[in-house]
Formats: C-alpha cells, structure tokens, sequence
C-alpha cells in the first residue's frame, strides 16, 4: 500500500507520542522512524491549525525509565509531560533477554515481569493522556483464554486490569482466541493478522513457486487455527488440510493430555508445496510432527509459517529437520524477540511488522477507519497477480 493512498486529512485525537518499553525498542525505534517520514512528506491545508499543534517532529517517541531496586522491585517514570496525548505503548511480554539483579541473583525478565511494567508506565501517566492504546504483539497469557476446570483466567483479568486503569483500545496480532475480548466488551480490541506480511516475504525469498491449487496447499496444524488457514487458502486460491490431535484423556501430562497422533482431512498432498500456518512456534514439536505427516503423504517442500517464533527449546530440532528434508523455510514476524541465532539461519525468513504498526498508529491517532489494514485482501490478490507476471 502507498502512504499517499491514505486520507488522513481528519485532526488528530491529540499529539502523538509513542512509548516504547524496553523489550520492544528495536521496534519502537523503526516505527518512530516510519511516522516521522510520513509526517514530513504530508502535506495539509490545515497545517499552521492549533490542531495540528506538534504535527510534525523528529520523533515521536516519549522517554520512560523503569529502574528496579536492589530487591527486584521496580518503578515506572515517564521523563516528559503526557498531557492531552495520544499515547501508544508498545509491548513485548516474551522478551527474555532482558535482565535484572534480585539481592545479586541475575533474573531473566519474565512475562509476568513485562506486563508489571506495562501497568507501572500507564500509573505514571496518571489519566493526564487523552487517550491510551496499548500495543501487545503477544497477548499476554493469551494461552490461558477459557476455564477447563479450576483454572484462572488470566488473560481476561489483564484486558480487565489494563482498561481499569484507563488503556481506551487494545492491539494485538493473532490472539490465541480472539474471543477472549467478551471479557471487555465496552473497550477497542483488535486482533490483526499478518498474512500479507507472510506471503510478501516468501514470495521475497523463494521465486519458483506455482500458487494454484494443483501445486500448494495451506495446511492447519490443529483444529484451532482452521480459520487462519481457510482465509490464506481462500485468498490465495488454494485447497486447505487440517490435521487434529488425538490425545490420551486419561493421562495428564505437565498439565495437558498427551498427543497419540495426528490425523489428517483433506485431499492429496502428493508432489505440492505445503504452507503450514499456526498462531505460534513454541517448542516446535506440533510443527515437525506435522511436516514428518505431510512428509510421509509424499509432499514437496515445507514452508512453516508462524506470528510468534518463540523456539522455546532452541533451534536444534529445526536445523535437523531443514538437514533432514523435512522442513523447507521458517516464517516468523519480528513481533517477539528473535535471537542472533535465529537471524543467521539460512532457511529463515523474516516478516517485518514495523511499517504496519506504524501504518495503525498514524491512522488510529487521525481517528480514521483501519478496516482496510485488518483485511488486506485486494493488496494480497495485487501481490499474486505481480509474483505471477514476474515469474
């Protein structure tokens, strides 16, 4: 999508400032550096307006500290005046390669810790912002969304917490289970798919690729993400499988019922390329025993495909299966942290999300509809149409 394309002749909310916490600054800063250009390069007849009072500046970023005490307990503090802004705060709860000391003990920070911080940055603001929209790639504790039996709910408590203590519209990419947003039923949720961002980059990093039904297939990994399959299968043009899990309920292990096997619907993989798409990698098993299934039906190549690469048990088993056939290429967005490690693999493609968020921010601040960045149908099907001209 060109900027330019964009009518954001409407005032904005407030001036806006942009409050990166730490574990999201690398982002904080390419989004910074996004709005800026566009602001400048805007033209309005309405420039010299009181309204547009602190339009266009170098940065937009306001600067926050959150110290911690020899204990492990912290503070929050903002370094300049909030007053009458719009503020977005951005957030990246799975970050863990931050530190901090507890009585000398080093202390990786968990989500727990991320989201106490996030909470600390909206107190010191102290209802002085006009309006707050907390922007959190990962939902916090988004796996723990429905009670199965004496469960917390704490996803719905954070969303409740958070617009208690005054956030007005939360954003978040590829919630686990988007319904969770009944829980605040009077406050802006949005949930934002990243397929566009998906398919650019491995249309980017591979040029052979033949996008028709008789040569690719999207594939869901379990029943919970049929609906983030159909709609890649739908816009591309393709046949969509699924695979579900039968799992033992009579044993419970680390808390879940073990998986016996995964069972396959759906037509013929035989000779095609496989997209197989999921919200999240975390330690990567469900993805591997996905594609060692599709491997078996005699599939081509593998491309794994996931919002959030969090690889919480390093990157082995993933060298392995690319060195084995197994796997194809890895998709991830830059949403949550990514290591060195991960960067350097040469079977990984990177989606950067930061011109998106950008594109969100410039356009909920003019308080303009961002129906068309949620549902990017029309830019995906000019995207096919192109890869298809060129190759």
């Amino acid at each position: 999508m060109q900027h330019d394309e964009r009518n954001l002749e409407t005032i904005p909310t407030g001036a806006l400032g942009l409050i990166a916490l730490d574990s999201c600054r690398e982002m904080g800063e390419r989004v910074d550096k996004y709005l800026v250009k566009w602001r400048y390069t805007r033209e309005h007849e309405h420039e010299d307006n009181i309204a547009f009072k602190g339009y266009q500046r170098d940065s937009y970023k306001i600067g926050i500290s959150t110290p911690r005490f020899g204990t492990g307990e912290a503070k929050g503090t903002i370094l300049e005046s909030v007053r009458g802004y719009d503020l977005f705060l951005l957030v990246d709860v799975t970050n863990y390669s931050l530190t901090y000391t507890v009585n000398g003990h080093l202390n990786h920070m968990s989500p727990d810790d991320h989201y106490q911080d996030l909470k600390r940055v909206i107190s010191a603001v102290g209802g002085k912002a006009k309006r707050i929209t907390v922007i959190m790639p990962f939902l916090y504790e988004s796996r723990q969304h429905k009670r199965t039996g004496r469960d917390s709910l704490d996803c719905a408590m954070a969303l409740q917490e958070l617009t208690a203590m005054g956030v007005d519209n939360i954003i978040t990419f590829d919630a686990h289970d988007p319904r969770v947003q009944n829980a605040i039923p009077l406050k802006g949720f949005e949930t934002v798919q990243p397929a566009y961002q998906f398919i650019k980059g491995i249309f980017g990093a591979v040029d052979d690729l033949q996008i028709d039904s008789d040569h690719m297939m999207v594939i869901s990994p379990d029943e919970g993400g049929t609906n983030r399959a159909v709609y890649l299968a739908n816009v591309l043009g393709l046949d969509m499988g699924m695979f579900y899990k039968r799992r033992d309920y009579s044993k419970i292990v680390d808390g879940r019922n073990p998986i016996v096997a995964h069972e396959f619907l759906g037509s013929s993989v035989e000779g095609k390329d496989m997209i197989i798409i999921d919200d999240m990698i975390s330690s990567g098993d469900s993805m591997i025993d996905v594609a060692t299934e599709l491997k078996k039906r005699k599939a081509r190549r593998i491309f794994v495909v996931a919002t959030f690469g969090l690889f919480t048990n390093g990157m082995e088993k993933f060298d392995k299966a690319v060195e084995d056939g197994l796997i194809y290429r890895v998709v991830t967005t830059n949403l949550t942290y990514q290591t060195p490690e991960l960067l350097s693999k040469p079977y990984y493609i990177n989606c950067d999300m930061s011109k998106y968020i950008a594109y969100i921010i410039d356009t909920l601040n003019h308080d303009t509809s961002i129906s068309d960045l949620l549902n990017p149908y029309e830019r995906i099907e000019a995207l096919v149409k192109k890869y298809k001209e060129e190759h």
